[in-house]
């Protein structure tokens, strides 16, 4: 069962300025209030900012882009509303890189290949489909990944999203047959322990929106995870 994890006291904050902040999402956190009433995340990193800021009243935070609640990695949100709406032109128009790291059971059969399906989306299961043709109602998704460790008995993928689809990582590697560590809704033999999956948003390069320098920004994966401990490159 997902637990919300992070709390002000062990919030990993990876990059702020007066603009902006990004964040490495734990496992189990959502990033915006739902049906759950969880405490999200972006509720979180304001109270993280009105403390350090000594800020009265309510401090502004801005959601830029979501990850699924068993995905961990880097998420980014805006500190003001010109950075909110540059960063949402900038996403709409996919002037940024999305780079996920995926641990699988099954070795793909090509160690870097590009991914195209059509997708479709069942509201009802919560889950995506992909098609190798495309079908009434779907999207296209593209996706490119390549192998860069080999572990005990599982792979490590470095993936590049090249569009942003409903579970589209999840439901591309299990269409190929790789589904993702602890992803029982995409056909993985067992969960894991806390809930999680192995997929995690490692880096996400971008323009700064209001600098205007280029940034990159990269998030390591839990060092109290052993398999993720294992697949560290640093």
């Amino acid at each position: 069962m997902l637990k919300t994890y992070s709390t002000k006291e062990n919030l990993q904050v990876l990059y702020e300025d007066n603009h902006l902040i990004a964040v490495n999402k734990r496992p189990g956190d959502i990033v915006q209030g739902d049906k759950t009433n969880d405490i999200p995340l972006s509720e979180v990193v304001k109270s993280y900012l009105k403390d350090k800021y000594n800020k009265p009243g309510n401090v502004y935070l801005g959601v830029v882009h979501r990850l699924d609640r068993p995905t961990s990695g880097v998420i980014i949100f805006a500190r003001t509303s010109k950075a909110l709406a540059r960063l949402n032109k900038m996403f709409a128009e996919k002037k940024n890189q999305k780079t996920y790291w995926a641990v699988v059971k099954e070795r793909p059969r090509q160690n870097e290949d590009e991914l195209v399906h059509w997708l479709k989306r069942n509201e009802k299961q919560n889950k995506s489909y992909a098609h190798e043709k495309e079908i009434d109602g779907s999207k296209k998704a593209i996706l490119s990944y390549k192998l860069i460790k080999t572990l005990n008995s599982y792979f490590l993928l470095e993936i590049d999203l090249k569009t942003g689809r409903h579970h589209q990582i999840r439901s591309q590697l299990s269409k190929i047959g790789c589904a993702i560590k602890g992803d029982l809704k995409y056909g993985f033999d067992r969960s894991n322990k806390d809930g999680s999956i192995h997929l995690h948003a490692r880096k996400l390069v971008l323009e700064h929106p209001v600098k205007k320098e280029p940034l990159e920004i990269i998030a390591p994966v839990s060092s109290d995870d052993p398999l993720w401990k294992a697949c560290s490159l640093e």
